[in-house]
């Protein structure tokens, strides 16, 4: 897999990256407590969500921090397009939907983004119901605590050295939909 990247200079970080990304995307509690469906199309938007917040760290960093993003991103669509072929689907129909999840990941990332540079999380839970919670019955609890969630992890990764996530060191927040001041 790591011989689709141009350099193989960041791939093993871009590995803890992502692997990481995958870990947090598929705590139980989002499916479970948030309301985010347990479905391949809510696994894929809690993948992108999390790969946002990363990225988003990432954009504000030097040239070598948006390499290491361009790998974390490249990782994810060779993970996805390989996922596919597993479930089995064919060459021509793998390279549209790799296409399709593409065009999803830069909508969302962008819906998020707007989202995130208001304070009000009007914009951010709009985006998230649009994207996230499209196929979902979640109610505006479960909603408003992923926003508030997606804020904390933000700046969570802000606070991170750009240094250790060179190194592909980077943590999330635990998360626990029942306890107080935790989203």
């Amino acid at each position: 897999m790591f011989g689709l990247f141009k350099s193989r200079k960041h791939s093993d970080v871009a590995h803890t990256l992502y692997s990481a990304i995958l870990i947090q995307a598929r705590l139980p509690v989002f499916y479970t407590n948030f309301g985010v469906q347990d479905t391949v199309d809510g696994r894929f938007d809690m993948i992108v969500l999390h790969a946002h917040i990363l990225f988003n760290r990432l954009k504000e960093g030097t040239a070598e921090d948006q390499d290491i993003s361009q790998a974390v991103f490249d990782l994810m669509f060779a993970d996805m397009d390989q996922n596919l072929r597993e479930m089995g689907v064919g060459d021509t129909g793998v390279s549209i939907r790799v296409k399709a999840m593409a065009e999803a990941f830069y909508g969302r990332a962008t819906a998020y983004a707007d989202g995130l540079r208001e304070d009000d999380d009007t914009i951010l839970i709009a985006a998230l119901k649009r994207n996230l919670y499209r196929n979902s019955k979640a109610n505006d609890e479960q909603i408003e605590r992923i926003a508030k969630y997606v804020r904390h992890q933000v700046t969570h990764l802000n606070s991170q050295n750009l240094a250790e996530l060179n190194r592909g060191t980077v943590t999330f927040m635990p998360v626990s939909y029942k306890e107080e001041g935790n989203p």
